[in-house]
C-alpha cells in the first residue's frame, strides 16, 4: 500500500481537498444566508419600511455583500473542516488513509493548503471589495436620504439637522406623530415647536425637507429673562429644514472604507500627531514642575515673605495637578488600529480554524458531518463572542488594539495545538 501511495502521489490529497471544499461550500451557503438575512432584516427596519425605491434597495444589498462574504468565509472554513474530517472518521476513511501509509501530517496538509487559500480569499474581500462596497453603500444611502428623508427619522428618537433637533413620536412612512422641534428664531432666541402630527415632503431640487405641521404650539424663550417667554398656536405650519452640510449626508471616509495600505498611512500620521502632542504635554508638565520647585525653594528672608509666596505656590501646584491628570486623546487612533488588525485577524481565522477542526473532527467516529456542523456552530459563537468582546475592550477601555483583535485567533490556535498534542487526530 505504501508503494502504491508513492506511485500515485497526490490522489489521496486531491480527494481530501475535494471533500473539504464541498463541505466548505455547504457551510458557506449556510453562513452567507444567515448574515444576508440579518442584513436584509436591518434594512427592512431602516429602509424598506420607509418605501424606498426597489432598485436602490437592491443596490444596497449588492454593496453590502462583500461584508457578508468576508465574515462567512472563516466560519465556513471551520464548519467545513469539521464536517469533512468528521465524515472521514465516521466512514472509517481516516483509518484507510493511515493504513495506506499516510501520516497525520500528510492527511492534514490538504486542509492547511485550502485553509490558507481561503484566508487569502477572505483578506482580498476584506481589503479590496469591502471598502469599495461600503463607499458605494454610503453613496446610495445618502442619495436615498435626500429623496426619502424619513430614513433618518426613527420612532421615539431624536435627530439633529444643522443645529435643529427633532424629537419624534411614532414614525410611519412619511408621517410623524407628536413631533418636537428645538431651534432658534432668526433673532437667535431659543424656541420649541410642537405638533400633533407632521407630514414629510422632499424638496429634491433644493436639497431640503419640508415639514407640514398640524395642531402647532410654539414657545419662545426671551434671552436674559428665564421667566419670560412668548407662546402662540396655529392649526397648520410649514417648517423647512436644509439638508446641505448635515451629518447625515457627510462623505468623510472612515477606517472601514479604507484598504489596509491606506489605513496604515493614516495610522502613521495619527501616531506621529499623538506622539507630538504627548511630548508637548510632557514638556509642559516638566516646565510647571520646575516653576513649582523654583517657587518653593525661593530665597525668603522673613515669614511674611513665605506668606506672600503661598498664592503662587497654590497656583503652580494646581497647574501641576491639572497637567499630570491630562491625557492626550487617542481613541480615534485606537479605532483605526482595531480596524487595521481586524482586516488581518478575521481572514487568518480561516487557517487557524483548520488547526482546531482537524483533531476535533477526527474524534467524531459515528455521526460524522452532523456532529461537525454542530461543533462548528458552537465554536463560531465562541469566536464571535471573543471578537466582539475584544473590540469592546479596545474601543471603550483602551485595551491594546492588536491583542484585542488577535486574541480570538490566539485562543482558538492554542486549543488546536493542545488538541493536536493530545492525539485527537490520531497518529
Amino acid at each position: 500500500m505504501q508503494r502504491r501511495g508513492r506511485l500515485l502521489p497526490g490522489i489521496f490529497e486531491a480527494y481530501i481537498a475535494k471533500e473539504y471544499l464541498f463541505s466548505f461550500l455547504v457551510s458557506f451557503l449556510f453562513f452567507f444566508i444567515i448574515f444576508f438575512v440579518n442584513q436584509l432584516l436591518l434594512m427592512a427596519e431602516d429602509i424598506l419600511s420607509k418605501r424606498a425605491p426597489v432598485n436602490e434597495v437592491l443596490l444596497l444589498l449588492l454593496f453590502s455583500t462583500p461584508a457578508v462574504v468576508a465574515m462567512s468565509v472563516p466560519f465556513a472554513s471551520l464548519v467545513g473542516a469539521l464536517m469533512a474530517v468528521g465524515r472521514f472518521a465516521a466512514d472509517s476513511e481516516y483509518l484507510i488513509f493511515q493504513a495506506s501509509g499516510m501520516r497525520r501530517r500528510r492527511i492534514f496538509l490538504p486542509f492547511l493548503v485550502v485553509g490558507l487559500l481561503l484566508s487569502a480569499l477572505s483578506f482580498a474581500v476584506n481589503d479590496v471589495f469591502l471598502p469599495l462596497g461600503t463607499i458605494e453603500f454610503g453613496k446610495i444611502y445618502r442619495k436615498l436620504l435626500v429623496s426619502a428623508p424619513s430614513l433618518e427619522l426613527q420612532s421615539w428618537s431624536s435627530k439633529k439637522f444643522n443645529g435643529i433637533t427633532l424629537v419624534t413620536g411614532d414614525v410611519t412612512s412619511d408621517t410623524v406623530s407628536d413631533l418636537l422641534i428645538f431651534d432658534r428664531t432668526p433673532e437667535g432666541q431659543k424656541r420649541v415647536i410642537s405638533a400633533k402630527k407632521a407630514w414629510l415632503e422632499t424638496l429634491a431640487d433644493e436639497n431640503a425637507i419640508l415639514l407640514k405641521l398640524d395642531k402647532v404650539w410654539t414657545q419662545t424663550l426671551k434671552d436674559g429673562a428665564s421667566q419670560r417667554f412668548e407662546y402662540s398656536s396655529c392649526a397648520t405650519m410649514e417648517y423647512r429644514i436644509e439638508l446641505s452640510g448635515t451629518q447625515a449626508i457627510r462623505t468623510t471616509v472612515g477606517p472601514r472604507e479604507m484598504s489596509s495600505r491606506d489605513l496604515w498611512k493614516s495610522i502613521a500620521t495619527q501616531a506621529s500627531t499623538f506622539d507630538g502632542k504627548s511630548a508637548q504635554l510632557a514638556a509642559e508638565t516638566a516646565t510647571v514642575r520646575g516653576n513649582l520647585a523654583d517657587a518653593y525653594y525661593m530665597d525668603v528672608s522673613s515669614p511674611t515673605a513665605w506668606e506672600g509666596n503661598v498664592p503662587d505656590l497654590s497656583r503652580q501646584l494646581s497647574m501641576l495637578r491639572t497637567k499630570e491628570q491630562s491625557k492626550v486623546e487617542r481613541r480615534n487612533l485606537d479605532l483605526y488600529l482595531l480596524e487595521y488588525h481586524k482586516k488581518y485577524s478575521i481572514p487568518t481565522g480561516a487557517a487557524v480554524f483548520v488547526l482546531l477542526a482537524f483533531p476535533i473532527g477526527a474524534r467524531a467516529r459515528r455521526a460524522g458531518r452532523s456532529v461537525g456542523f454542530g461543533l462548528g456552530l458552537l465554536i463560531a459563537v465562541v469566536y464571535w463572542a471573543l471578537l466582539i468582546g475584544g473590540q469592546t475592550l479596545g474601543t471603550r477601555l483602551g485595551f491594546d488594539p492588536a491583542l484585542a483583535m488577535w486574541l480570538p485567533n490566539i485562543v482558538i490556535g492554542a486549543v488546536g495545538v493542545v488538541a493536536w498534542l493530545g492525539g485527537g487526530a490520531g497518529r
